[in-house]
């Protein structure tokens, strides 16, 4: 049955991305190999959220979903739920299992058309470990925003303290962690109706349907005993980009099942190209901040959803700064605090709208 989703783009390339979404018409069979120049548009990167999707016929798991509490952003305001425990009451660390499976994929034709996470960087690592060393799944970064000393975290523990520090500099104890664990690797093979290899940002990369993809993904979670509500798993893909209707996809975040114990997931790709869009961790980062502050995606906020990545996408750099740990500097995109939504009072760091202080003000409807 086929599924509707909703696609985010960022305000600074909306209109130009639409456009070429008009454009593109038969979407990846446009940008694939051996297109005319004519015939290809300028990539746009963009992320994208697929509603949760939930079957009443879906058995009731044995274990919760992802620990959760629901606060809202003021008196009045909207609602949300969030991964953790609330800052405002507990002062404990919240750790979620973050099952990372790296996705090998093989296009046609092969042996070119193999995009493995275990491909070997110039540092030495696969793909797939270099994730695993990174600031999202590791301490060993002291981050001081504005003089204010978050704590040397993982990252996304850093940013949550950060949109909560009214509460967490007296509760220093609050932690939000990800304790990753790697799964094997998992092969598919995409139809040509499904994918091509293309050439996006300079960089040559496989281009996949994202419905073609969610479906294999999902069944790919479901059949895995490991993986159970409380988890957060992760599909790793290197060199690609989902599409629809054109490129290109750096990320998604979804829930899907027993609507009493919905499994998170998400997806990201890793681009070991600089300067492009999705190079390496950024987003992870994103989908992951994005995650742990709409897990259900459900929460409402500016533009329809509470989503803390999409307003920074646009910036320079994608948004990503960079941050060297074990020897190798990730680029992590700047997320939006609760003060951007219109949280009030703010519990924001020093009163920011995001983490690395980006200009911003309150968003409107439009973002």
């Amino acid at each position: 049955m086929e599924r509707s989703f909703f696609i985010r783009i960022s305000r600074t390339v909306a209109l130009v991305a639409l456009t070429c979404a008009w454009l593109a018409g038969a979407g990846v069979a446009q940008e694939g190999e051996g297109s005319s120049p004519a015939a290809r548009t300028e990539p746009k990167g963009r992320f994208v959220t697929l509603p949760a999707h939930y079957s009443k016929n879906a058995a009731a798991p044995l274990t919760p979903s992802v620990t959760n509490w629901t606060g809202s952003l003021g008196s009045g305001l909207s609602g949300f739920t969030m991964v953790g425990t609330d800052p405002s009451s507990t002062n404990t660390t919240t750790t979620v299992t973050a099952y990372l499976v790296p996705i090998r994929l093989l296009m046609s034709p092969t042996p070119g058309g193999i995009f493995d996470p275990a491909h070997v960087l110039p540092n030495g690592r696969s793909v797939t470990q270099n994730v695993v060393d990174s600031p999202i799944f590791n301490a060993g970064i002291d981050f001081v925003q504005g003089g204010t000393d978050l704590g040397n975290t993982q990252y996304l523990d850093a940013f949550q303290r950060a949109t909560f520090w009214s509460d967490v500099k007296t509760n220093t104890n609050y932690h939000v962690l990800l304790n990753v664990v790697v799964l094997p690797t998992v092969t598919i093979s995409v139809p040509a109706a499904s994918g091509s290899i293309g050439t996006e940002f300079g960089v040559r990369v496989a281009l996949m349907d994202i419905n073609f993809f969610d479906a294999k993904w999902q069944s790919i979670i479901s059949a895995n005993g490991t993986i159970t509500p409380n988890s957060f798993p992760i599909a790793l893909t290197y060199d690609t980009y989902l599409t629809s209707g054109g490129c290109c996809i750096g990320g998604y975040h979804s829930a899907y099942g027993n609507a009493s114990a919905p499994q998170t997931y998400a997806q990201f790709s890793y681009i070991d190209h600089t300067g492009v869009f999705s190079q390496d961790v950024s987003a992870l980062s994103h989908e992951t901040g994005e995650w742990m502050d709409d897990p259900f995606v459900n929460n409402s906020g500016c533009g329809g959803l509470l989503e803390v990545g999409d307003p920074l996408e646009g910036e320079t750099n994608y948004g990503g700064y960079p941050y060297t740990l074990n020897g190798f500097t990730y680029n992590l995109q700047d997320l939006v605090l609760l003060q951007y939504f219109g949280q009030s009072p703010s519990t924001s760091v020093n009163g920011w709208y995001s983490f690395q202080n980006a200009n911003l003000t309150v968003c409107s409807n439009g973002q």
